[in-house]
């Protein structure tokens, strides 16, 4: 059980104020906040910030008392909710400054969170997610990756999308045969056909899409998504991009 031992008081004051010293060093921290089989570390940090956010404190106590709530295990989703449930019982403007100086204490987090997302997803894909998709990232909506799969016989990739990424509407023309077809690999994903609802994909879904049919796939919102994309034979086939999907329509997905 790890042991507070704060020596703040003394530091700033042990000179001009001793007493307040020595209480705020050995009495608050030395003794209220060691009796940690009443309450855990992680527990007084929760009271402590809800306290002063009660309070509208804003300054470098409070973002003291952040930092250590997250030192004891407070993980950034877990201050969100505390701070949105308090700001019901202490008022919305106290929430808004809380929310403001914890993004500070927490910003490296969701870059942490993001690249352990990307690891945890390639740990579970069969088909290494490959490299940027530069060469069509003006017909997508977010970061996608190609990885090329197969170059004989029957053309194959591997198109992974981070979460919220999806193509443009396009067609796959033929005169004959042509289209696509779409093997689910790993993670969520969507699909949908002009005019009719969109269909949600997930590991062994297989989309068969004929030629002339307009169309986008991508990953949800929370989700990395791969699919195979399997080029169907046909005659004079190209491919035509549109428009984006519209970002409301997305947004009101499912997830």
């Amino acid at each position: 059980m790890a042991k507070i031992v704060q020596t703040a008081g003394r530091d700033a004051l042990g000179e001009f104020a001793p007493k307040f010293a020595e209480l705020n060093d050995d009495v608050l921290f030395g003794q209220v906040w060691n009796r940690q089989e009443e309450l855990s570390l992680r527990d007084r940090s929760l009271v402590t910030v809800v306290s002063l956010m009660a309070m509208g404190m804003e300054d470098s106590s409070f973002k003291y008392h952040l930092t250590t709530a997250r030192k004891n295990g407070v993980t950034r989703a877990q201050i969100a909710e505390v701070i949105t449930h308090a700001a019901f019982y202490v008022g919305w403007p106290k929430a808004w400054a809380a929310f403001n100086m914890a993004k500070e204490v927490w910003a490296d987090d969701a870059a942490t969170a993001a690249t352990d997302a990307r690891a945890e997803f390639e740990r579970n894909c069969i088909f290494p997610i490959g490299e940027p998709n530069d060469a069509f990232a003006q017909y997508f909506d977010g970061q996608s990756y190609l990885f090329a799969v197969s170059g004989e016989q029957v053309p194959m990739h591997n198109v992974t999308f981070e979460p919220g990424c999806r193509n443009h509407w396009h067609i796959h023309h033929a005169t004959k045969g042509g289209g696509q077809m779409l093997v689910c690999v790993a993670g969520r994903g969507w699909y949908q056909e002009w005019g009719r609802p969109a269909r949600a994909l997930r590991p062994g879904d297989v989309v068969h899409i004929p030629a002339e049919v307009k169309h986008w796939h991508g990953a949800a919102a929370d989700s990395w998504f791969s699919h195979l994309a399997i080029e169907v034979e046909g005659e004079n086939c190209s491919n035509e991009w549109c428009e984006p999907v519209d970002p409301e329509d997305y947004a009101r997905l499912a997830q």
